[in-house]
């Protein structure tokens, strides 16, 4: 058997034992399970995204409105409280 060694922060290794032991398997066991539907799924096996705040749409949105503002063409709102 192999060893695998990766580097995380304290607070999600210990987040990430919590939740396997919360389901009833070891980190080994869930990195294991991990691996195999890469390999036998030839990919990730849940879908990447990219924050959806850096999108170029939205970019060009904030842009405009920074803009808008430069120019004095907005208006103030209170925030209420519900």
């Amino acid at each position: 058997m192999a060893t695998l060694s990766i580097r995380t922060d304290d607070s999600k290794k210990h987040n990430f034992e919590g939740f396997c032991e919360s389901i009833g398997i070891t980190v080994s066991s869930a990195v294991n399970m991990f691996m195999t539907a890469c390999l036998r799924e030839n990919k990730i096996p849940f879908e990447l995204k990219a924050d959806p705040f850096w999108s170029e749409e939205n970019q060009e949105r904030l842009k405009e409105s920074i803009k808008q503002i430069e120019e004095g063409k907005f208006s103030e709102h209170d925030l209420i409280e519900v």
